[in-house]
């Protein structure tokens, strides 16, 4: 069982696992404000260290019009140790920049 380093995007990508029950990449990518290039290599590490797991969804790709979705999910031994892990350290994200809209919301006054 691999051991996982707590990164602060580490962090970010376990706050969106015990936010959801399960997601997509691409939507914890989206999630997390993180780039698929950080948030897979961090899934495959929480999977081999036994804290997640995924499955692809089953469906016909050209019905749906879009590829099959790779969902995961934290275990029943990965939830705890994300919260135990989190709870030790700052809140994911922070530490990072908050980045104001320069246009105000659709239908807003």
């Amino acid at each position: 069982m691999e051991k996982i380093r707590m990164s602060t995007t580490t962090k970010l990508v376990l706050q969106v696992l015990l936010d959801h029950d399960e997601a997509y990449g691409l939507e914890i990518c989206q999630a997390a404000g993180l780039a698929t290039g950080t948030v897979h290599p961090i899934l495959a590490r929480l999977e081999r260290a036994g804290w997640a797991t995924s499955q692809w969804e089953d469906i016909d790709p050209s019905a749906e019009a879009r590829p099959a979705r790779r969902y995961y999910r934290l275990t029943p031994e990965g939830a705890p140790a994300a919260t135990r892990a989190l709870a030790k350290s700052p809140a994911p994200g922070a530490s990072r920049r908050i980045v104001t809209p320069l246009v105000a919301p659709f239908g807003s006054a």
